[in-house]
């Protein structure tokens, strides 16, 4: 077969090794990874990775890219620039949008949407809150379903209606739903009954600020999430659905993990950029409503690095979540009435490879928590590898080049992000999908419309051990 595209002379990371070789591309597909210097020399187009970490690029199953109804924070096209930039080739939108994605006709609108406006590949997680929906949802070929456990309270985002549940009978009767199709569902865990308690005694307080919001959602070591998860896992080991939870961020939810694994559970869990690099006291009490959701204490921040290190957790996503300044400025007064949530598409993957230098994480396992394991529990067999025949989606990374991270740079709507100023060792320099790029020197080069949905190839499987 003709050598349309040869990526040579760097280290190539997959699959849990990492070797000098050079990568051989035709057809938007991985032909073979070769030993250095092998490349054919009528190879079509060659491009010198010398000195360069060349790896598979990152799936990010949990992404808000705000289109339709929220655009004048985000859309598809700004969301998969950002996306790009950050050496994220594949994005799953969620279904809190407007109106929410909980039924067949308003995922086919949102996909055609993607279809029409996205850079990068992409997939769409709709509200599994309608029984008679389920099917339907699993023929436009979906990778996943997504709920969450939460109703917002004195705001209409971003968990608006349609998007909630927390009657553990409703929930009960979804997972029994979904079970059939072989998908995961993915949840947002949240034990409402105890936030209202605790909330409201703040507000009878009169204490409205981030630092009585951070602590709701904290309090008793991590109550709230402790107690939801717990419900999560016994209603999918009854009904044999697979379960994949968000926002793992709690010692003793990690530990239910890891014992549901130890059983044989069809269980997976993810990190997310907050988590793993903010979240701490001092981010809540200096960056207020530019650093919340959450709070991770550091106890929580550490059992978390070790259970993504360990394989506990089994990927790391960004949560992408743009709000506008006047949507977080208000929260220094009232944080119930702000927009919860952080961007992160743009600079997850780049911080973790800053992590790779600092000796936190190994470079395969960083691989393998960004692309490998979110292809293989989400059924993308065509994605997150280079095995031949998969899509030729490839980030390019100079692991040695410092740079710090600057509003002026953000390429999503809302232009600003809570990691100006933090500089990292590790930038993406490259990013191609199928072979084609859509990132090069500094410049989102791919054009609307480029991205293709990456439906299941095979039956999603989660990491039960």
């Amino acid at each position: 077969m003709t050598v349309e595209l040869a990526i040579t002379g760097g280290r190539i990371v997959d699959q849990g090794q990492s070797r000098d070789a050079d990568l051989l591309i035709s057809d938007g597909v991985i032909i073979g990874v070769t030993e250095p210097g092998s490349t054919p020399s009528d190879a079509g187009n060659v491009i010198d990775a010398a000195g360069q970490l060349v790896i598979p690029g990152m799936i990010d199953t949990h992404v808000h890219t705000r289109e339709p109804g929220w655009t004048h924070k985000e859309d598809i096209t700004t969301c998969s620039q950002a996306a790009a930039a950050g050496g994220v080739t594949t994005i799953f939108g969620m279904p809190n949008l407007r109106p929410p994605t909980a039924t067949v006709e308003t995922l086919r609108e949102v996909l055609d949407l993607y279809d029409a406006k996205s850079v990068v590949d992409y997939n769409h997680n709709p509200a599994a809150s309608n029984p008679d929906q389920i099917a339907g949802m699993a023929e436009l070929g979906i990778a996943a379903y997504k709920i969450y456990m939460v109703v917002d309270t004195g705001r209409e985002y971003p968990h608006p209606a349609g998007t909630g549940m927390h009657d553990h009978g409703h929930l009960l009767e979804m997972f029994e739903t979904i079970a059939p199709t072989g998908l995961p569902f993915m949840v947002h865990p949240h034990d409402q009954g105890i936030m209202d308690l605790i909330e409201q005694r703040y507000w009878a307080a009169g204490d409205r600020s981030p630092e009585a919001y951070a602590k709701t959602l904290a309090a008793y070591d991590g109550l709230i999430w402790d107690t939801a998860i717990g419900v999560l896992l016994r209603i999918a080991e009854a009904t044999g659905c697979p379960l994949h939870i968000v926002h793992a961020q709690t010692s003793r939810s990690i530990e239910m993990i890891r014992q549901a694994k130890n059983r044989g559970q069809q269980v997976s869990a993810e990190a997310n950029h907050w988590t793993l690099f903010l979240g701490s006291w001092d981010d809540v009490t200096t960056l207020g409503p530019y650093a919340l959701s959450y709070w991770v204490p550091d106890h929580h921040k550490e059992a978390t690095w070790e259970a993504l290190i360990d394989g506990t957790i089994d990927m790391a996503n960004s949560d992408h979540a743009p709000h506008t300044r006047e949507e977080k400025d208000v929260g220094w007064t009232d944080m119930w009435a702000a927009h919860t949530g952080t961007p992160g598409i743009q600079y997850q993957l780049p911080l973790l490879v800053d992590s790779v230098g600092t000796g936190r994480m190994s470079i395969e396992r960083m691989v393998e928590v960004t692309s490998n394991a979110p292809a293989r529990i989400f059924g993308l067999g065509q994605k997150g590898c280079f095995a031949p025949g998969t899509d030729a989606d490839v980030v390019l990374v100079d692991p040695d080049l410092e740079w710090t991270i600057t509003d002026d740079d953000v390429l999503s709507k809302i232009g600003w992000t809570p990691y100006a100023g933090r500089t990292l060792r590790g930038k993406v320099l490259r990013t191609l999908i199928r072979g084609e790029d859509v990132y090069r020197d500094g410049t989102v080069v791919g054009a609307p419309g480029f991205g293709k949905q990456a439906r299941p190839m095979t039956r999603p499987e989660s990491d039960a051990r």
